[in-house]
């Protein structure tokens, strides 16, 4: 059972939470504004945060990047826009699920349950692997291009790994998102397209690799 640290102004939003969350066993912490949840998780330690984009004092998108300082805590974001910007900005702050109000409770369980199996799983076998200039260290879970590190998202990192695991293969959507983000996923085409944009960014002149393929899905072609 988890710590879970619930962000939102709006006390309806809290209880509702709460309520499912408890009935589950979880221990439920409450925080209304992101500056009184900066101030939480310097002081305490929580396995994962349910936090809303916007409240007083200190936006989501703010507070999370004040999180992101010294914790590398799950976050999942709650928003009553499904705007890209929103996705993809959460996304490059770290953020590690996006979930658009109103929401199931029980969708929002199921995506607690599911970030947590995967963060707790048994590391795989390994190794570095270099491609050109792109330097893959599967044992620091670290990535370099031309012997500078670069820094990405949580699932950036899985989706890169994944597809380097199993280059030049051709690697359905539904395939991607099953893999990286497990069968109990319940988001979109989307969550992958923005991932696969913000992999491209991030990897510079060696974004070349991961191919699009039309109708299909991707391969990381080398």
């Amino acid at each position: 059972m988890y710590n879970i640290l619930i962000v939102d102004d709006e006390q309806k939003i809290r209880e509702l939470i709460r309520k499912y969350a408890e009935y589950e066993g979880h221990t439920v912490f409450e925080a209304a504004d992101g500056r009184e949840a900066v101030m939480k998780c310097r002081d305490n330690n929580y396995d994962i945060i349910i936090m809303d984009i916007m409240m007083p004092e200190l936006d989501g998108f703010s507070a999370c990047r004040e999180i992101r300082k010294t914790s590398g805590t799950p976050i999942i974001m709650l928003s009553a826009r499904g705007e890209e910007y929103d996705r993809i900005n959460g996304f490059e702050l770290g953020v590690d699920d996006y979930i658009v109000k109103p929401f199931s409770s029980k969708e929002l369980m199921l995506r607690i349950d599911a970030i947590m199996k995967r963060i707790r799983k048994p590391e795989d076998k390994r190794d570095v692997v270099k491609i050109e200039g792109l330097t893959i260290d599967f044992t620091g879970r670290m990535v370099y291009t031309d012997n500078v590190k670069i820094d990405m998202s949580p699932k950036e990192y899985d989706l890169l790994f994944y597809m380097i695991r199993n280059r030049n293969i051709a690697l359905s959507r539904e395939k991607l998102i099953t893999e990286v983000w497990g069968y109990d996923f319940y988001g979109d085409d989307r969550t992958l397209d923005t991932h696969i944009k913000l992999l491209r960014k991030s990897l510079g002149i060696y974004n070349k690799f991961v191919v699009t393929l039309r109708g299909v899905g991707y391969r990381f072609e080398t």
